[in-house]
């Protein structure tokens, strides 16, 4: 039996990058030939995900089992649970991904109860920017009295950077642990017919160098720093045009549209909402610099997907890959400053030798370090250290991975 489990409190696109992470390793798995399934709720945001829920959805030969989402807070869902109980015990390893949710606390219930060994992927909650900002008091109650335990009784915590085991550290989390990158599903630039696309369907970019947000807006993304960076920076560049992509609360999104206002820069911006597929490609394609200045982020798809794309990005120091950003050369490096954001905008839109060098850079790094196989075998490899017996051998995994 060759069989893994992932359970995660939602896939749903407006989640951001770790639904698509693990959708995207699910597809790998499968593809290795490891049989995978992934159990969540039908949770995606504001809303709901439209799918059956109870029965198995196939997708990329994944079986999704979707299940009601009862609560927002928390994503509690007593159907998801009663199935845990049921099937936990038909799989050889459960990769748990997320803490200070319902389903985590559920499936790491099972998993020990039934003796099957589980992993935890914490997804940057054990940061310390979340932990300090998010609830901090209720966090570190739940934290002492009911993660922990998941976390200590785990196989093995699965870490997306260095950064991000540094500081659960700090908690004192002391269970084996494995550094493992997030996988890109394409590490290859968008095809020349998105060149042109998105500036085309907004006029206003014409002539323009753009300066690209593309991730979940949100408070701990540091929108507002760069807002206040790009306010600093509008005479000396007045090309320059703000894209601040995603979907987010809407009390928040209006209350950063007031403040671009304040700052006299809104008819600078666009805000184009949520976008996915070739619309999420065409705006790589089209920008320019791609900026992150998150106050805290675990790994940074959007950063990855970015440099993919050849774009040369500008990260805080918060962000969980920047010293592989950093040692690469593929972008600028900022503390959560205003005005060393604003500085790192000045140089790279003032210079297009270095915006070239760092997007080439940037696309080696994640041709080598985030590619599917990389990580897909890197997986695997941790899996076969906890089953047993060991799932399947590593170069086959590659092989498979590598032949799609």
């Amino acid at each position: 039996m060759k069989k893994v489990l992932h359970v995660i409190p939602s896939v749903g696109p407006l989640r951001g990058g770790p639904s698509a992470m693990v959708r995207g390793l699910a597809r790998n798995l499968s593809l290795a030939g490891i049989e995978t399934h992934v159990a969540t709720t039908n949770d995606n945001g504001h809303g709901t995900l439209d799918v059956p829920c109870g029965v198995p959805v196939v997708e990329d030969g994944v079986s999704y089992w979707y299940f009601p989402r009862q609560t927002r807070f928390y994503t509690f869902s007593w159907p998801l649970t009663v199935w845990l109980a049921r099937h936990v015990s038909e799989f050889d390893v459960v990769h748990i991904h997320a803490l200070f949710s319902y389903s985590s606390l559920a499936a790491s219930f099972w998993a020990r109860r039934l003796g099957v060994p589980y992993v935890v992927r914490p997804l940057g909650t054990l940061n310390e920017w979340g932990m300090k900002n998010r609830r901090p008091w209720l966090k570190r109650l739940s934290f002492r009295l009911l993660e922990r335990r998941v976390v200590s009784n785990a196989a093995v915590v699965h870490y997306a950077s260095m950064d991000e085991q540094a500081q659960a550290e700090t908690l004192d989390v002391t269970a084996p642990a494995a550094v493992i990158p997030n996988a890109l599903q394409s590490a290859t630039a968008p095809t020349a017919d998105l060149k042109g696309r998105f500036r085309a369907r907004h006029p206003q970019l014409q002539g323009r160098q753009v300066v690209l947000f593309l991730a979940r807006i949100d408070a701990i993304k540091g929108v507002s720093l760069l807002l206040r960076a790009f306010a600093q920076i509008r005479h000396a560049t007045p090309d320059a045009f703000l894209v601040v992509a995603g979907d987010g609360p809407t009390e928040l999104v209006e209350n950063l549209k007031g403040e671009a206002a304040s700052l006299g820069i809104a008819s600078q911006l666009l805000w184009p909402g949520f976008l996915e597929g070739d619309d999420k490609r065409a705006a790589l394609a089209d920008a320019d610099v791609f900026a992150l200045p998150s106050y805290s982020e675990s790994f940074g798809i959007a950063v990855a997907e970015a440099m993919a794309a050849g774009l040369p990005v500008i990260v805080s120091d918060q962000v969980g890959i920047h010293d592989e950003i950093s040692r690469a050369r593929a972008g600028i490096i900022v503390s959560c400053d205003v005005g060393q954001l604003a500085a790192a905008l000045t140089r790279l839109l003032g210079d297009a030798t270095l915006r070239r060098s760092m997007g080439q850079d940037g696309q080696c790094l994640v041709r080598q370090k985030y590619s599917p196989q990389a990580v897909t075998r890197k997986v695997i490899g941790l899996y076969n250290e906890i089953a047993v017996p060991p799932l399947i051998g590593l170069e086959a995994a590659g092989n498979s991975v590598r032949s799609s």
